[in-house]
């Protein structure tokens, strides 16, 4: 009787740690250190190892809600499987050597806060999917090799907070539609290929900080609109087709002046009283 207790216990036991994280989840992401050349990696993972040992995995509830993978030499093509992950909320793969395109399953990844791919070799256009991802608040792409338009559907991401998609190949116009981001703080599209005028709806972004739009072709003038977003200190808008280089203006509401500065930065500071 009690070399029966003692088996269902044991049973009992494997069983349980076997269901501590998904088979679905750990696939993905063996998948991903296959498809990147994990045993290069700078911190490699022991794949008979329990998950939650993982370099940059993090596990809550039996579930993996994290992968912080930056400046680590990953190399390879993201799999589709990582939209099998679907209980991520942060993704930083930042400052490898990833190529390829951007994988659409990651649209599957409804709980995701923040998408960080910024300084890899990704290419292709931004995958519209990326719409989908209605939690998402800091997406990051710059310095790629990303091509196409900014797709339209990223600006149904209305908790956005930060949308750098800077020194890229990418080109069109700026979505007239970006005023619906009303979250946004930081927005960086510099060293692309864009064109057109820059969209006065940018000026609904009022807990805008930081408007990056320099070296493109953008044309027109800076709308005088811009004045009215108290919380911004820094845009730089050099090297487009702009009508002029430069603006000043005042404004009264809050009290202080609000200058572009003539250098080659075109920095547009704020000075409070």
């Amino acid at each position: 009787m009690k070399t029966l207790k003692l088996l269902a216990i044991c049973f009992l036991t494997t069983a349980y740690s076997f269901a501590n994280i998904s088979s679905t989840e750990k696939d993905a992401l063996i998948a991903i250190y296959n498809a990147t050349n994990g045993d290069q990696w700078n911190t490699s993972w022991d794949l008979n190892a329990a998950i939650d040992s993982w370099y940059g995995i993090t596990v809550e509830d039996n579930m993996i809600v994290e992968i912080n993978l930056p400046f680590n030499n990953l190399q390879g093509e993201l799999p589709q499987d990582i939209g099998n992950l679907s209980n991520l909320r942060k993704i930083n793969l930042g400052f490898n050597k990833i190529s390829g395109t951007i994988p659409a399953s990651l649209s599957n990844l409804k709980e995701l806060t923040s998408l960080e791919l910024f300084m890899n070799a990704l290419e292709g256009n931004i995958p519209s999917e990326l719409g989908e991802l209605k939690k998402l608040e800091s997406l990051k792409l710059y310095s790629n090799k990303l091509s196409g338009d900014i797709p339209n559907e990223l600006m149904g991401l209305t908790n956005l907070k930060e949308l750098l998609l800077g020194s890229n190949f990418l080109t069109g116009t700026i979505p007239t539609d970006i005023y619906a981001l009303s979250k946004l703080q930081k927005l960086s599209l510099m060293d692309n290929k864009l064109e057109g005028e820059i969209p006065v709806e940018i000026a609904q972004l009022t807990d805008l900080e930081e408007l990056l739009l320099s070296t493109n072709n953008l044309t027109g003038d800076l709308p005088i609109e811009f004045m009215s977003l108290t919380k911004l200190t820094t845009i730089m808008v050099s090297d487009n087709n702009l009508n002029q280089e430069y603006i000043s203006v005042s404004g009264k509401n809050p009290p202080g002046i609000m200058t572009v500065n003539p250098t080659a930065t075109a920095v547009l500071d704020i000075e409070k009283e």
